[in-house]
């Protein structure tokens, strides 16, 4: 049996973990908590790369993340919903890595498989832990699931921020690893263009902006559906008021 993941993220695409969450994985990695990753499709239908390409990409940028399993649900690319059959493929992953927190896409994307990914995750976490669902195995339930913001213009403040200062040279090292989708370019996907600010320059600069909010050089924004417990008044951290 597969030693239980602390965090995995459920994301639609080889290289979004990366782009949203790659330096909250890093840092759990940094503290020994087990991560790993979960791509809903190969990038098939992606203008640049090739499913195999994409895939050896993906591989570099684990070795990098540090993460401690990496797989493919297969689902079609640019097709991603969120229906029975999906569901089923999802919880037989969540169920075999038995992750303690799922990290996925915002409920809204440029992308139409962001949006149905999110949903996805959050509803195959939940269905993953009753026993007479289908899916293999044992029924698990993570007990979180929580919603990387990175990139996005919502109006919709995050409830944490994870200070990424230290493992931003990685994360950005992760993302050159995908040379086919990101090299040269300035926007991709999420992450609209700064005029002519090269790709990796605009990701620093909008991970400087989310360190700002709780002062730190660099940070990556999450939120949660649920409130957030606090253990006491006295354990709050975060901006100074």
């Amino acid at each position: 049996m597969i030693e239980p993941l602390d965090v995995l993220a459920v994301m639609a695409h080889p290289d979004d973990a990366e782009i949203f969450c790659g330096g909250a994985l890093l840092k759990s990695a940094d503290a020994g908590e087990r991560t790993g990753v979960l791509d809903l499709t190969a990038g098939e239908a992606g203008t640049r790369g090739t499913r195999e390409s994409r895939a050896q990409e993906a591989a570099a940028a684990a070795e990098i993340l540090g993460l401690a399993d990496r797989r493919c649900a297969g689902l079609p690319d640019a097709g991603l919903v969120n229906d029975r059959e999906s569901r089923v493929a999802v919880v037989q992953a969540v169920r075999a890595l038995r992750p303690r927190v799922v990290v996925t896409h915002w409920l809204k994307g440029r992308h139409p498989d962001h949006g149905a990914a999110a949903r996805l995750a959050r509803d195959a976490s939940f269905l993953a832990g009753l026993r007479n669902f289908p899916g293999g195995a044992a029924a698990h339930r993570p007990e979180k699931v929580v919603y990387a913001m990175a990139f996005r213009e919502d109006p919709v403040k995050p409830t944490f921020v994870v200070d990424v200062s230290d493992q931003m040279e990685r994360k950005l090292a992760a993302l050159a690893a995908y040379g086919t989708q990101f090299q040269g370019k300035t926007g991709v996907g999420e992450v609209f263009p700064g005029g002519s600010r090269p790709f990796f320059e605009q990701v620093r600069s909008a991970h400087a902006l989310y360190g700002s909010l709780i002062r730190c050089e660099y940070g990556e924004p999450y939120w949660t559906e649920e409130t957030t417990e606090a253990a006491t008044l006295g354990r709050l951290s975060g901006t100074t008021f």
